[in-house]
């Protein structure tokens, strides 16, 4: 299957599940949708496909950068809008909990 007859996806990289910090999240990715179906080696038992597309993995600072890239290959392509989640965390030093006044319960 060429390039031409695949479709771009285009969507925002998650966070990542093995670290509570964001870094490297929000950032814009385009990739290809699988071309063909992945098949079983005979001899070694690993799978895999003749398509290399799947391996393309490009990173961009914006949606519309991504598109327009995507325009000037000719690609069709697809935008995935993640709903935005904001955090709710507000920022609180450690000296926080013995500070005189406070109107907190105490938690320890």
């Amino acid at each position: 299957m060429t390039r031409d007859s695949q479709t771009a996806r285009i969507h925002r990289q998650p966070k990542s599940a093995m670290q509570s910090g964001r870094a490297g999240a929000g950032a814009w990715v385009l990739d290809f949708a699988p071309g063909e179906p992945k098949r079983l080696d005979p001899l070694t038992g690993w799978s895999g496909s003749g398509d290399t597309q799947g391996q393309v993995t490009l990173r961009f600072p914006s949606a519309e950068a991504a598109i327009a890239y995507a325009e000037s290959r000719g690609w069709r392509y697809e935008v995935a809008q993640p709903p935005l989640v904001k955090a709710d965390i507000k920022p609180k030093a450690y000296a926080d909990n013995f500070k005189f006044g406070r109107t907190e319960n105490w938690s320890h």
